[in-house]
């Protein structure tokens, strides 16, 4: 294989002259190919998440999680992922492309968002509590709990009154700073700032959440 000049060789054998051609017509992509994978796959996910491994452009990804499947993805190379967010069903990139369909060159994104607290959590432990809070005749408790494979994770709140009490858990997908990064350069957009608060302090290691700004390019 030649490398041409837009190639970068972090990319290993799928760089950019590869990924640019990876989903020509026909092949591997023909819906003959790609639907009966898609079918197998969503059976036996049963409703619950995928990772794939090598997930390459999103050949079977997106269609997979246009069926209404939960996918996470690995892949190495930053060419051949970039083209996910081109196909339905592209997940958190379509939050970027949106935002940028609707700045002009030089307009900013911002986003303000948590750090996933994966590091408190031991080998084997895959819940976090944030909030235990006692209050007269009751209190409020809350917790998060995490599945690193697949990035997602539900924050459950638990509040109880002398009345009563009441139970929330809402489901996320968690994204660290450079996925996000990534997901900005598919959509057409370059990190500007990126701070540990509203304060513009300096984002670094013990960073508990991240305001950062992304710019049309």
């Amino acid at each position: 294989m030649t490398r041409e000049a837009n190639d970068d060789p972090s990319d290993g054998w799928f760089p950019e002259s590869v990924a640019a051609g990876y989903d020509g017509p026909g092949g591997a992509n023909a819906p003959d190919v790609v639907d009966p994978a898609v079918d197998l796959l969503a059976e036996l996910a049963d409703g619950g998440p995928v990772l794939e491994l090598a997930v390459g452009t999103g050949r079977i990804a997106a269609p997979l999680a246009g069926r209404g499947v939960r996918v996470s993805g690995i892949e190495l190379s930053r060419a051949m992922a970039a083209r996910i967010g081109d196909k339905p069903g592209g997940e958190q990139v379509d939050v970027f492309r949106n935002a940028a369909a609707h700045l002009r060159p030089g307009g900013v994104f911002l986003v303000e968002v948590g750090i996933p607290d994966l590091r408190r959590m031991p080998p084997g432990q895959d819940t976090v509590p944030f909030e235990v809070a006692p209050r007269g005749g009751g209190g409020s408790v809350g917790f998060d709990r995490y599945d690193v494979a697949t990035q997602l994770f539900s924050s459950t709140h638990v509040t109880v009154t002398p009345d009563g009490g009441r139970f929330r858990s809402i489901p996320f997908r968690y994204a660290w700073p450079a996925e996000m990064d990534l997901m900005a350069r598919i959509a057409g957009m370059r990190l500007k700032h990126r701070w540990a608060d509203w304060d513009r302090s300096p984002f670094e290691h013990e960073s508990t959440k991240q305001v950062s700004v992304w710019e049309k390019v």
